[in-house]
């Protein structure tokens, strides 16, 4: 079994049809075995899933609890800044609220930052010492 992994990543949300809409808006496809309560996106070898807050607080075993975010980043890495920067537009033109437009960066690469309707953090990167496999996925070096 391999233990270093995610296979899913669950964010919670405030108004599930309106952060569907939102993800079809970037281009995502919501895959066939999403439920009247919860949205699934197949992603490259994981899934995410939208999932109302008071109903993630109640599968979590706590009822009740006052679901935060931001203290995570989700981040797509990119081989070029202007692959960088037209995610970043995309996302805005979808919807999202931009908190840090695409820059260089201190450690030596570009990247941004965009936040969802209910304040999931997103990071667009290049980062020039991770190339990424011809899939696109990351295997670090």
């Amino acid at each position: 079994m391999t233990v270093q992994r995610v296979t899913l990543i669950t964010l919670g949300v405030t108004d599930l049809v309106a952060a569907r809409a939102f993800y079809a808006r970037l281009g995502w496809v919501e895959h066939a075995e999403s439920q009247e309560g919860v949205a699934f996106f197949q992603m490259h070898g994981a899934a995410l899933a939208l999932f109302g807050r008071d109903n993630l607080a109640l599968d979590q075993g706590r009822p009740g609890a006052v679901l935060g975010t931001g203290a995570v980043t989700l981040a797509q890495n990119f081989a070029t800044e202007a692959e960088v920067d037209a995610a970043f537009a995309a996302a805005l033109a979808a919807g999202a609220v931009a908190l840090k437009m695409p820059e260089e960066v201190f450690w030596g690469g570009y990247s941004g930052y965009w936040a969802d309707a209910d304040g999931h953090i997103w990071e667009v990167a290049m980062n020039p010492f991770w190339p990424l496999n011809e899939d696109g996925s990351l295997t670090l070096p």
